[in-house]
């Protein structure tokens, strides 16, 4: 019985599709719970090793493309043939040059039938993958609802997923914008890195306004996305909405942490100007909880305690400290903290217990055992 949607599963003969869509259909707005995990054939996979990729890289995927490369040779070959034709081959979850290759030298209707079996019927991930890889190379309009459905288990099939939309003939600009507004963790990361290679109105203002969700792994897209929305220039203007206010205060925490991910503060060209802009744009705005515990963390972040690999000196942002730290100071900011701690908002509980929040004049009443 599936924990999120209720509904028997045959074990590992479910189709992932199937298992996809009806926890889609749980929270048609929301990414999978877990990234859809566990799979229906976790328990047959436990009970066998999965294949390690080759020593030799330039190998990857080559025993994979030679599988098809017989299959589509066959005319009487049947897409069902190649269920199980993959459970003992490394399968890449990015594109590869060995794959490609045959699905772009095969042809293409037999190409785009074997792809749409595998992703539809595919009762593994290996086979699933595979299929997606095909529809990634030769895909059309028509195999959107697939790769839509496929890509909200994102962790595996986010890579794949992210490209097929992103190739589309014509453009899959709001197929993928549909996609990054249901995925999470490393799946947000290729959906995300994808809008940004995307020359489209439509796409800066979702980048400007929801690309960080909270996650680590938003360090790995966060510098890219300022640059790619100009986000400097944006900030400038003197009514800027909440949402680009809120969102640039997010991508700045990130890049305060990113080194070794993505570009960091220290690096990024525009970052005093971005925080400048940001300190002006809160010191018009109504204090919220969510304001104040971004405030309260960029303070933190950018001093000496900060990530120096990622700040360089401590020195460089003293003024912004500074101003972030007197915003924090002013009554109505203090009133909004205390108010969100006594509702117990998980953000601002958080925040309160650290010694972050410990120096900060909202807190100064709480105790150490964190009762007020």
């Amino acid at each position: 019985m599936s924990e999120a949607t209720g509904m028997k599963l045959p074990g590992s003969q479910v189709p992932l599709f199937d298992y996809a869509l009806a926890l889609h259909k749980s929270t048609p707005d929301k990414p999978l719970p877990r990234d859809g995990e566990p799979y229906p054939e976790d328990r047959a996979h436990r009970r066998r090793p999965r294949p390690a990729a080759p020593e030799d890289r330039s190998h990857i995927g080559w025993d994979v493309a030679s599988v098809l490369d017989a299959h589509l040779a066959r005319p009487s070959a049947s897409p069902s043939d190649l269920a199980d034709a993959f459970h003992d081959f490394y399968v890449p979850i990015h594109e590869n040059e060995h794959i490609r290759a045959v699905a772009q030298q095969a042809d293409r209707d037999r190409v785009l039938q074997a792809g749409r079996w595998l992703v539809r019927h595919g009762a593994d991930r290996c086979a699933a993958t595979v299929g997606l890889a095909l529809l990634a190379a030769v895909g059309t309009a028509d195999d959107i609802p697939l790769i839509q459905t496929i890509g909200l288990r994102s962790n595996r099939f986010g890579p794949l997923a992210a490209l097929a939309l992103e190739r589309l003939p014509g453009g899959g600009t709001e197929a993928l914008l549909w996609l990054a507004d249901r995925v999470t963790g490393w799946g947000r990361v290729y959906v995300v890195e994808a809008l940004c290679r995307l020359d489209d109105p439509a796409v800066r203002l979702w980048l400007l306004r929801r690309a960080c969700d909270g996650d680590f792994l938003n360090a790995y897209f966060a510098g890219r996305v300022a640059e790619t929305t100009d986000l400097h220039e944006v900030l400038i203007e003197p009514c800027v909405d909440d949402e680009i206010a809120d969102h640039s205060g997010r991508l700045l925490l990130v890049l305060t942490y990113s080194q070794g991910m993505g570009v960091t503060l220290s690096r990024y060209p525009h970052a005093e100007a971005v925080l400048a802009a940001h300190l002006r744009h809160l010191e018009r705005l109504e204090p919220t909880a969510s304001r104040y515990t971004t405030a309260a963390w960029l303070a933190s972040s950018l001093g000496e305690h900060g990530d120096a690999g990622s700040i360089g000196l401590a020195e460089r942002w003293r003024s912004y400290r500074d101003r972030y730290l007197a915003l924090l100071d002013r009554e109505d900011w203090c009133q909004a903290a205390r108010k969100a701690l006594a509702a117990k908002e998980p953000g601002v509980l958080r925040l309160a217990d650290t010694a972050s929040g410990h120096g900060l004049r909202a807190f100064a009443d709480r105790s150490p055992s964190g009762e007020d």
